[in-house]
């Protein structure tokens, strides 16, 4: 077997194409999740304690010369060793709030697979014919 068509065989195979899709559809709601922490929650939690915005906290590790202004973004692109707190807190929200958001549709479609009622298996015609055999032989008796 051609080593191109095996990887066709391999990359056409079903399980690979609903893994890719599912990454896709993952990257976007990951950004979806990201849009909802950013712009609707953060606002708000920032608006609860203080006017408190998490990606701006952060610790310099090192010096930082005369003339560059105090913000993360002019001391990374200057170079400057800053420990960014609170970018890692802004992506722990991320990560629960899309956790919980799962948990939600995981819940929601084994609620609906548990109410679907499913019709009985039919029973295997060896069974069946068995079952008549021992009906007669008791009418008998």
């Amino acid at each position: 077997m051609s080593f191109i068509k095996e990887f066709r065989e391999f990359a056409v195979k079903g399980n690979v194409m609903d893994l890719a899709v599912g990454v896709i559809i993952g990257a976007a709601f990951g950004k979806i999740v990201d849009s909802v922490v950013n712009d609707l929650i953060m606002p708000i939690v920032g608006l609860v304690f203080g006017k408190l915005d998490f990606s701006n906290l952060f610790v310099v590790l090192g010096t930082v010369p005369d003339g560059i202004p105090r913000t993360l973004d002019a001391l990374k692109k200057a170079g400057i060793p800053v420990f960014a707190y609170g970018n890692f807190i802004t992506v722990a929200v991320n990560f629960a709030i899309l956790a919980f958001i799962i948990f939600l549709m995981v819940k929601q479609i084994n609620r609906l697979k548990r109410e679907t009622p499913t019709a009985p298996a039919a029973t295997p015609e060896d069974v069946v014919l068995l079952r008549e055999i021992r009906d007669s032989l008791q009418q008998k008796r």
